[in-house]
């Protein structure tokens, strides 16, 4: 196995074994691999503390103080990267371009007859599909049997309520409960029986309240520490990359750049 060097400092296979821990991966070829590009990178970024003289200054962090080497890592990126700031123009476009992730979830009011049924038991579920089907045929003539029908047949202790679930939003329900939900317009039931782990529903849609968008000022200092945290490992990558094309690495493949790149 070559020995990887980084500007002729050698990174021994011992340190990259140790390393290997902190990097689960697919494979454990993928997890040397990650654990060799961390520590290569390590070692440029340290090299070039060194070559400007940084001298390590801890801080005490959550979890304890920082090492030396994780100081001088700090305090070069601190002087070599820069970090735009998110100001109120930035945030503003970006919520603007991005509307559908500040509006407050869509309100579901969903009633259902459960027919319960174990999907690895195909005898029952197949029953199970039966009786919804044949509960959906009664109400296509009788739509107003709904309630009814849910306390006499639902294996759901929302029986007692007639089906209703009360309100759900996304996330609240399985993924083909939720599908059939937003396939449905208020006041219709789904013409086919949903099949989801619990078993198969007959479902109907009572009402949905759309969600409303949040103002601005509730989230833009959400949107400014997601901009400046995206900003900064882009930065951070670009001076990694320059740093990585000023060296000589042997025995690992660093991407470099051979040009000053825009921070």
């Amino acid at each position: 196995m070559t020995t990887v060097t980084v500007n002729e400092i050698a990174i021994p296979h011992a340190a990259i074994a140790r390393e290997v821990q902190h990097h689960a991966a697919a494979s454990p070829r993928d997890s040397w691999q990650s654990a060799t590009r961390a520590l290569v990178i390590r070692e440029l970024l340290l090299q070039r503390a060194a070559a400007l003289g940084l001298v390590a200054e801890p801080r005490t962090r959550d979890g304890g103080a920082e090492t030396d080497e994780e100081a001088l890592i700090r305090l070069l990126l601190e002087r070599e990267v820069s970090i735009p700031t998110a100001d109120d123009a930035v945030c503003r476009r970006y919520y603007d371009n991005h509307a559908a992730r500040f509006r407050s979830p869509d309100l579901f009011e969903p009633a259902h007859i459960l027919f319960k049924a174990r999907r690895d038991d195909a005898e029952a579920y197949g029953q199970a599909t039966t009786r919804a089907e044949a509960v959906l045929a009664q109400l296509r003539e009788q739509p107003d049997r709904f309630d009814a029908l849910a306390r006499a047949l639902s294996d759901c202790p929302s029986a007692a309520e007639g089906g209703r679930l009360g309100q759900v939003v996304r996330g609240d329900t399985t993924p083909e409960f939720e599908a059939a939900l937003a396939a449905l317009a208020p006041g219709t039931i789904s013409p086919t029986p949903v099949a989801t782990r619990y078993g198969v529903h007959v479902l109907r849609l009572d009402r949905k309240v759309a969600g409303d968008l949040l103002p601005f000022a509730a989230v833009r200092d959400r949107i400014a520490a997601y901009i400046e945290e995206s900003s900064e490992r882009r930065a951070i990558a670009q001076y990694i990359a320059l740093i990585a094309g000023q060296a000589r690495i042997v025995g690992f493949d660093l991407p470099g750049a051979t040009s000053p790149l825009v921070q």
